[in-house]
């Protein structure tokens, strides 16, 4: 009876929590090891701050922090690229 009660319930209820364990110290190192991956090698580093100004050649918005700049009669447009603020005619 006892020997029946350990081979049908306790073995296969410790072997399920062993199981259990064993993948969950695999995937939380996975998902560990993702987030502390950081940004991969050769990105560009964007800078946060800085007011958002429109973009006046295709109208994205860019912040002032990091955007390319160009002063036309006094005034100061603020570009996404190179190749809007060449395209600009103010």
């Amino acid at each position: 009876m006892l020997r029946t009660l350990f081979e049908e319930i306790l073995l296969p209820i410790l072997f399920f929590l062993l199981v259990r364990s064993v993948l969950g110290s695999l995937f939380s190192r996975a998902r560990n090891r993702n987030r502390s991956a950081g940004p991969p090698p050769g990105a560009p580093s964007v800078q946060s701050g800085g007011d958002l100004k429109r973009d006046p050649v295709c109208g994205t918005y860019v912040s002032t922090a990091v955007s390319l700049s160009k002063t036309v009669k006094g005034q100061v447009w603020h570009f996404c690229s190179p190749e809007c603020r060449d395209q600009f005619k103010g």
